[in-house]
């Protein structure tokens, strides 16, 4: 999915340029890296809330216009405010087409209705993650990674290192390394927690059979007592 943004030069720094920014209906940004000198520009306010919400905007390579140049850039940070549908300011990073980069890309799951542990095993499908860090080369950069879980049955746990992964992409070094659990399927916890209940208890005393039969006696000549 190719996404376009238009940015505009901001000569105006400080908090107050800022705020006023804002009021004006723009939000206040900078564009860094790739070796360069970094850049303060403005965003259209609605045109960027916009965009946040499309998940490929926080996970793609973007095409900023700033003066009619073109720039190769991902988005990094973005601050919103407390509670107002309003971005209070936004960072690029530039992007260099021979250096790797690092990203967290969303994980989109399918097929686990028709999966052997959920369909005919009675199991739920639990995620351990919804997205994933990477490393590649831009143009290498997927938007999502798929993970198919219809071979999935019950008590399976797919992990990191199971995931099919784009040619040219792979988990960062510490992924690769602790290989966490990304989904598994399990028997729901309250058929667990019914299933316990249901069971029969059995009371184990420490009682030897004459201590049982002493106490017996004792207790039926209280009884005995009470009824003169």
């Amino acid at each position: 999915m190719k996404i376009e943004v238009t940015a505009f030069p901001r000569s105006l720094q400080g908090t107050g340029a800022s705020r006023r920014l804002r009021v004006s209906g723009r939000v206040p940004g900078i564009i860094y890296g790739a070796d360069q000198p970094a850049t303060s520009v403005e965003l259209d306010q609605n045109a960027l809330l916009r965009h946040l919400k499309l998940e490929a905007f926080h996970a793609s390579i973007l095409d900023m216009t700033v003066e009619g140049k073109r720039e190769r850039v991902l988005l990094r940070d973005f601050q919103m405010h407390p509670w107002k549908p309003l971005a209070l300011h936004v960072d690029f990073q530039r992007v260099d087409p021979k250096k790797k980069i690092h990203m967290r890309v969303p994980l989109h799951f399918s097929n686990a209705e028709i999966s052997e542990g959920v369909k005919t095993q009675g199991g739920v499908v639990t995620h351990s993650m919804n997205e994933i860090e990477i490393q590649c080369l831009p143009d290498q950069l997927p938007e999502f990674i798929g993970v198919d879980l219809k071979d999935m049955k019950l008590n399976d746990i797919l992990h990191v290192n199971d995931l099919q992964l784009p040619e040219g992409v792979e988990p960062i070094p510490k992924l690769k390394t602790d290989n966490p659990s990304v989904v598994s399927v399990h028997v729901p916890r309250v058929v667990v927690a019914e299933d316990e209940a249901a069971a029969p208890v059995t009371e184990i005393t420490a009682q030897t059979p004459a201590d049982a039969a002493a106490a017996a006696a004792s207790a039926s000549g209280s009884q005995k007592g009470d009824k003169k």
